[in-house]
């Protein structure tokens, strides 16, 4: 049983999972990145129709800059630290030959993706830091996406480092965050029965 866990059987790579913000600016080698994104990519989706998409960028190589250059200022002052960052997204529709239909689960899906790229990251060594803070129509036209895929979020990749590098107002905030417990977040029966 960890700190994040009030019940001893939830896996201890689970229950230690979580996102920091101070990464060592270390490039993740590719090989790594690769083994985190096809884990990723073994997530259960509806229909077997796998709709996440993955755009990385490693530190250092010829389109880091331009990934840092989309997250609002308040993730890129520490993201700029990380290893690797990726843009998750998904696919909005089915392909169908009589036409493509809206997949209600296409986010869910992607979710799930995000979940097990950072529980492998985790077991690697790594830690993954996803953020919605992120120039959303840059992203669209500067990384040219179709307006049918979803911009789900961004996910930076690395090794943790000291939390003294981070500005202030970041340093406090290093620690893994408490988790609701398990009365506050599921009921049986109605919504109406969970805690107001």
């Amino acid at each position: 049983m960890t700190a994040r866990s009030a019940h001893p059987l939830v896996l201890p790579l689970i229950a230690d999972r979580w996102s920091p913000r101070s990464f060592d600016a270390a490039p993740v080698p590719e090989a790594d990145l690769h083994v985190i994104l096809e884990a990723a990519g073994l997530a259960p989706s509806a229909y077997n129709h796998q709709p996440w998409r993955f755009l990385y960028a490693v530190r250092g190589d010829a389109n880091w800059e331009h990934f840092v250059s989309l997250l609002v200022p308040g993730n890129s002052v520490w993201a700029k630290d990380a290893g690797a960052l990726v843009f998750v997204l998904s696919e909005s529709t089915f392909p169908r030959p009589d036409g493509a239909k809206t997949n209600r689960s296409a986010s869910f899906d992607a979710g799930a993706a995000w979940a097990l790229m950072a529980l492998q990251a985790t077991h690697m060594g790594y830690h993954a830091h996803a953020m919605v803070g992120i120039e959303f129509p840059r992203v669209r036209e500067e990384l040219g996406i179709p307006e049918d895929v979803r911009i789900e979020a961004a996910v930076a990749i690395g090794r943790r480092d000291a939390p003294d590098k981070l500005p202030d107002g970041y340093r406090e905030r290093e620690a893994p965050s408490a988790r609701k417990p398990l009365g506050e977040i599921a009921a049986r029966g109605k919504f109406s029965d969970l805690p107001a």
